[in-house]
């Protein structure tokens, strides 16, 4: 059985979603839940899913190994950030090559970097006048959203669209496609 580590700052729908669709398989599961907010929904519906989680801090993550050794004791075949707002420490991309993965809500390289997540990225998607946007899952390196990409899904962005209604679109393909990636993934290269 793979395991799988997500790490998520805010409500957690991603988290949850993929924890529901390994719920019933018998090749993975998300076995801990990792949150830089001690007062994000992620932490509520992993109450609610029965999935072990747990924050921590900044010293924690990026001054001390302290995450990194929660990682280790949860050997974790795949770690995925959902939702998660901080770069990634270079100590624990080393200790797990390959096995760390972001999904992006833009089309990559496009919109991608310090500072673009969120309504903000949807919010430059329709103040360009941009005719498409998605989402973009990929490998997680030194820099942000430069890692290789695993896999894109692709949505129209209509002149009438609000950042509101991109929003509502990228949440659709992320629901649709990231567990099946995750899973793929998983199963054909780990």
């Amino acid at each position: 059985m793979k395991r799988i580590v997500i790490f998520a700052s805010g409500s957690g729908t991603n988290a949850e979603n993929l924890i529901k669709f390994f719920q019933n398989r018998h090749n993975a599961s998300v076995v801990l839940v990792l949150t830089n907010n001690a007062y994000a929904k992620v932490l509520d519906r992993c109450k609610n899913l029965k999935v072990s989680a747990m924050s921590f801090n900044k010293i924690a993550f990026t001054e001390t190994n302290d995450v990194l050794n929660v990682l280790k004791a949860s050997n974790p075949d795949l770690i995925i950030l959902a939702g998660f707002l901080w770069k990634f420490p270079e100590a624990i991309l080393n200790e797990f090559p390959n096995k760390v993965i972001n999904i992006h809500p833009a089309l990559l390289p496009k919109y991608g970097g310090k500072g673009m997540f969120g309504m903000h990225i949807h919010e430059a998607v329709v103040g360009n006048k941009e005719t498409e946007t998605g989402i973009t899952i990929h490998y997680v390196n030194e820099h942000y959203d430069e890692g290789a990409i695993i896999f894109q899904a692709k949505c129209d962005v209509r002149p009438s669209d609000s950042a509101d209604d991109v929003a509502a679109k990228i949440h659709e393909l992320e629901m649709e496609h990231f567990p099946e990636v995750v899973e793929k993934l998983l199963l054909n290269n780990l």
